[in-house]
């Protein structure tokens, strides 16, 4: 496999630009591109998908990578942190890391990575990340994700002013691909995809009633609020019966909705 340095420098010298002037797209010094072209150092992880997107190639393009592999062993590696996604979050993201040493910059495993990572203590991380994402991958499904994600980190840290033009990026879609798979297909591919978007919607219905619960408790419709709160707590009750695909998932909704169901009895507390 070529030297990362290597193709840069093939590419560069295609593009017909100098080291300053693509130093300066990416915002780094031209020694530091000097450095990347010599071998001597390596680019930040996440500014790979940058430098790709500056080339017109694909981040596994970048690194001379066969495509199809690729993208069996990254959905791999992104299946196995996914089990330990929501009760173990500093293993799955020890297995992303991993795996972006094997596969440095890659969209797919990056995006995963982002759900790894605090959105407080790690929100400078979080949101150089994101940015990344939007500005160069060429999936658009990484680059609304990462836009969502971004919102949300805007949000735990106070950013109010900046969630609104961030989410404006986002197309309305009225349906998932999760839904037509389960819908329009048989079998297997049929169920995996009805189960993983049957725990979305729980959780996606469960964030809603709570959303609109404390919206109606602000404007002293206290009854109304309840009712809200109460719906939610029956639907976390309702998944007490449901069983863990060990495939996909750790735990079931009802397991992983603890500190939902914590916020939610204190504030029918209130």
């Amino acid at each position: 496999m070529i030297k990362l340095g290597e193709k840069i420098k093939t590419l560069r010298k295609q593009k017909n630009i100098s080291q300053e002037v693509f130093a300066n797209y990416l915002g780094v010094s031209f020694q530091a591109v000097s450095k990347w072209e010599n071998g001597n150092t390596m680019p930040d992880v996440t500014m790979i998908p940058a430098i790709a997107s500056f080339f017109g190639v694909s981040t596994d393009e970048l690194f001379d990578f066969n495509l199809f592999e690729i993208e069996k062993q990254v959905e791999a590696i992104c299946r196995e942190a996914y089990k330990y996604r929501f009760t173990d979050g500093a293993k799955s993201e020890r297995i992303l890391r991993e795996g972006l040493q094997r596969f440095p910059g890659n969209d797919i495993l990056l995006n995963n990575l982002l759900y790894a990572l605090d959105y407080q203590t790690r929100a400078d991380e979080v949101i150089t990340l994101c940015k990344t994402l939007i500005e160069s991958t060429k999936d658009d499904s990484v680059k609304y994700d990462a836009c969502r994600i971004l919102a949300s980190c805007y949000k735990e840290n106070g950013q109010n002013d900046l969630i609104k033009p961030t989410l404006e990026i986002i197309p309305e879609i009225y349906f998932s691909k999760l839904e037509l798979m389960a819908s329009l297909l048989d079998g297997e591919v049929s169920y995996e995809a009805a189960q993983k978007q049957k725990n979305i919607s729980a959780e996606d219905l469960i964030d809603m009633l709570i959303v609109t619960g404390k919206r109606l408790k602000e404007n002293d419709e206290l009854e109304k609020a309840n009712s809200q709160f109460r719906i939610a707590l029956k639907v976390m009750d309702a998944f007490e019966e449901d069983f863990v695909e060990n495939k996909w998932f750790k735990a079931t909704v009802y397991g992983y909705t603890n500190e939902q169901r914590k916020e939610i009895e204190q504030l029918l507390c209130e």
